[in-house]
């Protein structure tokens, strides 16, 4: 395993960027590099299982951050409905602050290369599942988890092809209703 460097972080973190505004297939490493400072050589160097190796590892820092965020959010706040209306406010700033291009950090490649590649598709499925983990400790309910954490994800996907805050602004209303009816 090649060691850890600056060089590295940097280019695990450029691509998180890109691949969340632009998906997988239109990122390409060049980009990656040049946008991330890297020298050409260091890509296969730091990642020998090439952009594939890049796109999960990606994936999982976009994950592990808003993971954290997601838990800083709901332990500040006992409500499992507010803390997650917080969460919808960060995305939703974030989404305007990029012009609408950055959405979730993890949608765009699923939809662009999970389907394709086994480790990205994993790679997405666990940080989607340390999401909903993190919601249902919180909430005490699995399926309500579930469900939140999809209206939040399709809430984003709508406003980025809007670009509109209406659909986020519409779930964080309905999270408390979503989370404290139970299902029939």
């Amino acid at each position: 395993m090649p060691k850890r460097t600056d060089t590295r972080d940097r280019v695990v973190r450029t691509a998180a960027e890109l691949f969340q505004a632009q998906g997988y297939h239109a990122t390409g490493l060049n980009q990656v590099l040049a946008e991330g400072g890297a020298p050409k050589g260091s890509l296969y160097f730091h990642f020998p299982g090439g952009k594939e190796q890049l796109a999960t590892e990606a994936v999982a820092l976009a994950g592990a951050n808003l993971l954290d965020a997601l838990k800083a959010a709901l332990d500040a706040e006992p409500d499992t409905a507010r803390a997650l209306a917080a969460v919808v406010e960060l995305l939703a700033a974030n989404l305007l602050a990029s012009d609408f291009r950055s959405g979730c950090p993890i949608t765009t490649v699923a939809l662009d290369a999970a389907a394709e590649s086994e480790p990205i598709r994993v790679a997405c499925a666990d940080v989607y599942d340390s999401w909903q983990r993190a919601i249902a400790e919180h909430a005490g309910d699995e399926d309500a988890a579930t469900t939140a954490l999809a209206a939040i994800e399709g809430a984003l996907v709508l406003a980025r092809t809007r670009r509109s805050l209406q659909p986020l602004h519409a779930v964080a209303a309905r999270l408390g209703a979503l989370l404290e009816r139970p299902a029939p």
